[in-house]
C-alpha cells in the first residue's frame, strides 16, 4: 500500500482555472511535506480510470481538483474498482470548479492554501453515498441527484458556466419557460404517489445549484436520502421566494413536501418526452430511476 496522495486534476474546471493554479498547488504540497504524485485528466470521465490504475497500483489517499463534476467522477471511479473496500479509501478536494457546491457542507475553504492545510490535517468523515439506476445505465452520487426540472437545467447549463455560481440562477430561471411539468409515479416505504411536480431531489449532502438548499437537510451519513418533491411550484413562486432556495425555507413552502428514506423508484408516467436525471451536477440521463444509499461508503478530508 503506498501512504502518499495520487491526485487527479481537471485542466477544464472552473474556466480552466488549473493552467494559473497548477505551480501553486505544488508549491504548498510541497511546503506542508505533502507526499503525492499527479495526473491530469484528458476527456470526459478520465478520472474513472485514473482511479482504478492509481488503486491497483496501492495509492489509498485520492486529492480531487477541480469542482463537483471532477469529484463526481472520482468518487464513481472508487465505488466502481473491486480492488478494495471503498471505505478504506479517503479522498480530499482541492476547489477550482464553477459551483463547488459539496464542499459547502462540510465548510471546506474555496481556497487553495486553506484546502492543502486540511488534507495535511487529514480529519475525516465516513458519508454515505447515493447510487441511481436507470435503464441503461447507473451511476453513484456524493451530494444532491434529482429529476425533473433539475435535470433539464444541468442539461442547459454549460452554455451559461462561465457566468460561475449564477449560471445556476440564470439558467434555473430561463428553464421555467421552457420546463414542462411531469406526472411521476413515487414508489418509497411501500407507498406509491402519484403527482405532476417540477422535481423530484435525493439529497446527502446540504447544498447544490450554486449554493441554494432545496433539501431538508439532516445528516451526511445517517444512512438516509432527504428527499424533496416540488410539486407545481410557478415561476411567481420561485420568484418569489428566491431567498429562500438559498437559506432552505423553500422546503416549508405548501407545494413542497420533503420525507427521508433509503430507496425509492421514481417513474415519469409520460414515456414521450422523458425529464432529465442529474447527479451532482452532471447529466446521467433520462426516465426511470431507481435511488438507493450505501451508508458510510467512503472517508472524506473535512474541516
Amino acid at each position: 500500500m503506498i501512504h502518499s496522495w495520487f491526485i487527479i486534476a481537471n485542466p477544464v474546471s472552473g474556466n480552466k482555472k488549473l493552467s494559473k493554479k497548477w505551480k501553486e498547488i505544488e508549491q504548498l504540497l510541497n511546503e506542508k511535506n505533502i507526499d503525492f504524485s499527479y495526473a491530469f485528466t484528458a476527456y470526459s470521465k478520465h478520472e474513472i480510470e485514473l482511479v482504478h490504475t492509481a488503486i491497483q497500483q496501492g495509492y489509498r489517499n485520492i486529492i480531487s481538483v477541480g469542482g463537483d463534476g471532477t469529484l463526481h467522477h472520482v468518487v464513481n471511479g472508487i465505488m466502481t474498482q473491486r480492488y478494495v473496500k471503498s471505505s478504506n479509501i479517503t479522498v480530499g478536494v482541492i476547489p477550482l470548479g464553477t459551483g463547488n457546491d459539496w464542499i459547502k457542507t462540510y465548510d471546506i475553504p474555496n481556497n487553495i492554501n486553506n484546502a492543502v492545510n486540511l488534507i495535511k490535517k487529514k480529519k475525516t468523515i465516513f458519508q454515505d453515498i447515493g447510487h441511481l439506476q436507470l435503464s441503461n445505465t447507473a451511476t453513484f452520487f456524493n451530494n444532491v441527484a434529482g429529476i425533473g426540472y433539475d435535470g433539464y437545467v444541468v442539461n442547459k447549463l454549460n452554455k451559461l458556466k462561465r457566468f460561475g455560481a449564477i449560471a445556476y440562477l440564470l439558467s434555473g430561471i430561463a428553464g421555467l419557460f421552457l420546463y414542462k411539468k411531469t406526472k411521476f409515479t413515487i414508489e418509497v416505504d411501500n407507498k406509491s404517489i402519484k403527482t405532476k411536480c417540477l422535481m423530484t431531489l435525493f439529497g446527502i449532502c446540504k447544498y447544490s445549484a450554486g449554493g441554494m438548499q432545496l433539501t431538508d437537510y439532516k445528516h451526511s451519513n445517517d444512512g438516509f436520502f432527504d428527499i424533496t418533491v416540488a410539486k407545481n411550484l410557478t415561476l411567481l413562486n420561485l420568484i418569489v421566494n428566491i431567498k429562500k432556495l438559498y437559506n432552505g425555507l423553500i422546503t416549508k413552502h405548501n407545494k413542497v413536501e420533503t420525507f427521508t428514506t433509503t430507496t425509492l423508484l421514481v417513474t415519469p408516467m409520460c414515456t414521450k418526452n422523458e425529464p432529465f436525471i442529474q447527479a451532482d451536477g452532471e447529466l446521467i440521463g433520462k426516465g426511470k430511476v431507481t435511488a438507493s444509499i450505501i451508508h458510510k461508503a467512503l472517508q472524506f478530508v473535512i474541516s
